[in-house]
Parts: C-alpha cells; sequence; structure tokens
C-alpha cells in the first residue's frame, strides 16, 4: 500500500495568532519584529499583505520599513504560538498518532490506512475546515507519497490551501520549479548547484549523481532521490523525538562585546544555559563549538573535542574561552555569540576513569551545577546568580535560555 502523507503548515502562524489578539492590526501589513532595543530587530514573521510588499523573514525593521512604510510592527509572545501549536496539534493526533512536528508551525501526518479518512485530499480538507473553526488560523496542506513532496505541497500554494502531488501529475508539478524550493536546498547548496547550470528542481533529478557527490557529498545524493520522488523517512510517532544531535544557544548582546571580560560574561550565560539543558535531558558531551558574529555579520566557527564528556558549567565555560583565545587574533566588536555542545552521550553511560581529571574538583562542580538547578527550578532563574555576572548590568543579565525561545523539533537542514 502507498503512503499518504500530508504536511501542514499554520500560515504566517506568528501574525495571524497577534491578530487574534489585536484584531486592530487586520487593517493592514504587520510583521511580527524582535527587540530592537536588545538589538533583535529583525522580522520574525509577516503576513500576506507584507509579504507581497517584499518583507521577508530575517530582514531587518528598517529595511522592511523601506519596502512598506505602511508595515505595523508588533513584538512576539511565544507562550501564545506554542499554545496554538498545541491546539492544532490535537487536532492532528485526532487523526493519526504519526504526527510529527516540523518546528513550532509544521508537522507531517502519516494517514495511511486511515479508515475514517482513507482519501488524503478529503481529510486535508477536514482537517483545515476543523483548524479555521476551532481556532480561528489557517493552514495550507500538502499531501504526497512521501514526506519531501507532503512539504513541498504544503509550499506550493498559500494560504489556506491543499494541494496534492501524486504520481501521475509529480514532474508537471514538481520539475519547473526552482531547485532552492526542495527540503535541505539551502542558500549555499543552491550556490552550488547554480554554478553547475542547475536551477530547477528538473534539472537537479537529471543531473550525474556522481557529480553531485563530488560538489556535495552524500547530501548531493539525498536531494538527487528528492528530486526524483524518493523518500522513505517515516513520520514518526508522536512523542517518539529522536534522541537530540547536540545542544546549544546563541545570544546577541545588547551592546558590542569589545574585550575579554565581556565575551567571559556572554559565555558564563550560554554555558549555564547548555550546561542545564545537558543535565535536564541527561547527556554529555564530547565536543564543544562556539561561534562567534561581527557587527558586520561576518561569521566564524571553532571547535574541539574534549579529553572526557562533560555537562558541567564550568568545564563548558573554560572550553569556550579555550577556544576563543586561540583565535590568531582578537576578531573586534563582537555581536552575536554561540556555545554548543555536540557529540553527546548518555549521562549514565560507562566511563573510563583516568589519571589526568581531578575528581574532587569535578565532583565540587557537579554539585554546585545541581543545586543551582534546584534553585532555579523551585524559584526561578534570577532567584541566584554568579557574583561575576553582576559586575556588569547588561551583560550580566542576560538570560539566554528563557529569553530564546527553543522551538519543536525539526528537520536536519543542510545548510
Amino acid at each position: 500500500m502507498e503512503r499518504v502523507i500530508l504536511h501542514s503548515d499554520i500560515n504566517a502562524c506568528y501574525a495571524n495568532v497577534e491578530r487574534l489578539y489585536d484584531p486592530s492590526l487586520c487593517r493592514g501589513p504587520m510583521a511580527v519584529c524582535g527587540d530592537v532595543e536588545a538589538r533583535h530587530g529583525i522580522v520574525l514573521s509577516k503576513d500576506e499583505l507584507a509579504k507581497r510588499a517584499g518583507v521577508k523573514t530575517g530582514m531587518a525593521i528598517w529595511q522592511a520599513r523601506q519596502v512598506c512604510p505602511e508595515l505595523q510592527v508588533v513584538a512576539p509572545h511565544f507562550d501564545r504560538y506554542l499554545k496554538y501549536s498545541r491546539m492544532i496539534q490535537e487536532i492532528y493526533c485526532q487523526y493519526t498518532d504519526l504526527c510529527e512536528p516540523f518546528g513550532i508551525d509544521e508537522s507531517w501526518l502519516d494517514i495511511t490506512g486511515c479508515l475514517l479518512h482513507p482519501d488524503g485530499k478529503e481529510a486535508a480538507l477536514e482537517i483545515k475546515r476543523r483548524v479555521y473553526r476551532e481556532t480561528g488560523l489557517t493552514v495550507s496542506i500538502g499531501v504526497s507519497w512521501n514526506k519531501v513532496l507532503a512539504k513541498l505541497g504544503s509550499d506550493y500554494k498559500k494560504p489556506d490551501a491543499v494541494t496534492v502531488i501524486d504520481r501521475a501529475h509529480f514532474h508537471a508539478m514538481v520539475w519547473p520549479l526552482p531547485a532552492s524550493d526542495l527540503l535541505m536546498v539551502g542558500r549555499s547548496t543552491a550556490r552550488t548547484l547554480a554554478r553547475l547550470g542547475i536551477g530547477t528542481i528538473g534539472e537537479l533529478a537529471q543531473a550525474d549523481p556522481d557529480l553531485l557527490r563530488q560538489r556535495l557529498g552524500k547530501m548531493g545524493l539525498l536531494i538527487h532521490a528528492y528530486a526524483n520522488g524518493q523518500d522513505r523517512s517515516p513520520v514518526r510517532r508522536t512523542g517518539d523525538e529522536p534522541p537530540p544531535k547536540s545542544i546549544g544557544n546563541s545570544t546577541t548582546t545588547p551592546r558590542d562585546l569589545v574585550c575579554d571580560r565581556d565575551v567571559w560574561l556572554t559565555f558564563l550565560t550560554l554555558a549555564e544555559s547548555v550546561g542545564a539543558r545537558l543535565r535536564e535531558q541527561g547527556f554529555r558531551c564530547r565536543t564543544v563549538e562556539i561561534s562567534l558574529r561581527t557587527p558586520e555579520l561576518a561569521w566564524s566557527s571553532h571547535r574541539t573535542r574534549l579529553f572526557r564528556p562533560t555537562d558541567c558549567t564550568r568545564d563548558l565555560l573554560e572550553c569556550a574561552m579555550q577556544l576563543f583565545r586561540e583565535c590568531h587574533e582578537w576578531p573586534g566588536p563582537l555581536r552575536s555569540v554561540g556555545l554548543r555542545a555536540a557529540e553527546l552521550v548518555r549521562t549514565d553511560a560507562p566511563e573510563q576513569l583516568d589519571l589526568f581529571t581531578d575528581y574532587a574538583r569535578l565532583s565540587r562542580r557537579q554539585g554546585l551545577d545541581q543545586a543551582l538547578d534546584k534553585i532555579r527550578g523551585k524559584y526561578g532563574y534570577e532567584s541566584i546568580r554568579y557574583a561575576a555576572a553582576m559586575h556588569d548590568e547588561q551583560l550580566g543579565a542576560l538570560n539566554a535560555r528563557e529569553e530564546h525561545t527553543i522551538h519543536p523539533v525539526g528537520f536536519a537542514h543542510a545548510d
């Protein structure tokens, strides 16, 4: 039996949720944007009117207002978006338990063999009607025989639409589309394909697989298969998310970082967030990576493999600063920094003891982390802080974990 896969995408999720709370926003183009004062002033979501005017996600607010002077700017409320995301997920789960979130506003559903709604298009139409009736939001839904094409279908026509991509119309509908519309083809991959003279999905499908492998590695073969309609990845059961491959946090600081002390304070906040999440999820990391971004948005990253896996805040901080100091020279003022823990292992995994680790000091650090986690879990993040963080009102007050919402797990992306 051929699979019947749906991909449902909440149209302009952030913007339309804000309209539910403030109907006056319906009078013109609007966008949900970050906090300019905190230097997070970019477009996070825009409505259809703003999109038609040329406003794009990720655009700076001043740029968005240049292309759309009448743009209404609204601050984000992530608790609202998560609330409506969960409400819509509950609707999906009434049709199948194979319901896999892809970010906060998208989901795949596998309704193969669904006795109540065996026809994918009819099921999609009913889900679309129910979502609007019960939440006031609209969704666009793609229907196909695999996840990649179902997602392509949900993007094919927006807003508030159902698009079926079946085998009979696959070539006519999909192959003329830009290669960048395909899942896993980001900006960098699209540029590489363009240099090879590949601009459409059809050209990608007919390209030499060996050439794609030489230029893009395994990813080249993967997107070649996708372009030919081949994808066997399953839709995961609700609540059956795969273990994370990495845990990280980044932050755009309220002012430029101009010295080692500034960088240390910011990495302290990030190490607290990453370390707490590692401990909460029962992981330690073998690899630590930092990322640096200048005011001109030039980006660089550095990583190292640890002698032993860790989940200690202090270990992560020391490793981050060591990586930073190993840069050939001070990179100049920094606008944002990031810290990522990778190559994760379970906390309860067997560990080979050695003669070089100070286990007494390690035990003290672990005890301190556990005490901080317990206090903050009961009384909140601000209830206890490192004294060193009190020396700078702006940088010391950062709370990377709570100020940067972590959305439901998404599909891995190439770029």
